[in-house]
């Protein structure tokens, strides 16, 4: 066993950066018959259908008509596939327009990794602090880097801006799908059939003036029990107005 393999950190650097590293020479064991990027697309497309909880190496292997075992050939383990996966994710990025006015840069960091999330709900289940950058991610940053760059923000600033749109974001695409599962399990209508009569026992409009008249505004105006695409985008605004100067 070399140096490079005994060391798991350099394997899953070099696993990401595969594309900027020269090939490996010497490879022992049998011929490899798909790629890295085939079995990384195989399991965000897994994870994407069925849920982080279904990837293993069994089923991705399965993915690809593949043996368990020959998997191990191309990563080391279900970890080691986690990052690749939110790396590749990362990379799929689109640039941010550079010509876009501050506020519309700043709205298109937030909206993108909105967007992410809802595409790819695993990405909830995996542990984000401290995840090992591959180029996906560093070119993402590089990106939002250069959305919020001449807005009037020292370094941290805009580090720090980066790291709140992207909470926000982050936090009401949580809040979308949680609605969403709630809205196919039960419809607000049905909902409100069942535990509307019992409510307005226990809730007389008299005790709870505020909440009686705003929840039936919001109510008849949302149809549903919240907005989460509406208040992403009603917080967003909010938010690049405290965040740009003047």
């Amino acid at each position: 066993m070399t140096t490079r393999d005994a060391d798991p950190a350099r394997t899953l650097l070099e696993l990401l950066w595969r594309h900027e590293l020269p090939p490996r020479k010497g490879g022992r064991g049998p011929r490899q018959t798909v790629s890295v990027d085939d079995v990384v697309t195989a399991a965000v497309g897994l994870a994407d259908r069925e849920g982080y909880d279904k990837v293993s190496i069994r089923a991705v292997a399965a993915e690809l008509s593949l043996r368990p075992m020959s998997l191990y050939t191309y990563v080391p383990s279900k970890d080691a596939l986690t990052v690749l996966m939110v790396d590749a994710v990362a990379a799929a990025d689109t640039p941010i327009p550079a010509d876009l006015p501050p506020r519309g840069r700043l709205a298109a960091v937030a909206r993108q990794i909105r967007d992410e999330f809802l595409a790819h709900p695993w990405l909830f289940e995996v542990p984000a602090w401290r995840m090992v950058l591959g180029p996906g991610r560093m070119r993402r940053y590089e990106r939002q880097l250069a959305a919020v760059d001449g807005i009037g923000l020292d370094d941290p600033g805009m580090d720090r801006v980066i790291a709140v749109l992207t909470q926000f974001a982050t936090g009401n695409a949580r809040t979308a799908l949680a609605a969403a599962r709630s809205v196919r399990e039960q419809s607000d209508a049905d909902w409100w059939e069942v535990y509307g009569p019992v409510l307005s026992e226990v809730m007389p409009a008299a005790d709870y003036p505020l909440s009686a008249r705003v929840g039936a505004v919001v109510g008849e105006l949302y149809q549903a029990p919240g907005d989460p695409a509406g208040d992403f985008e009603y917080g967003l605004q909010r938010l690049i107005d405290a965040i740009l100067p003047g």
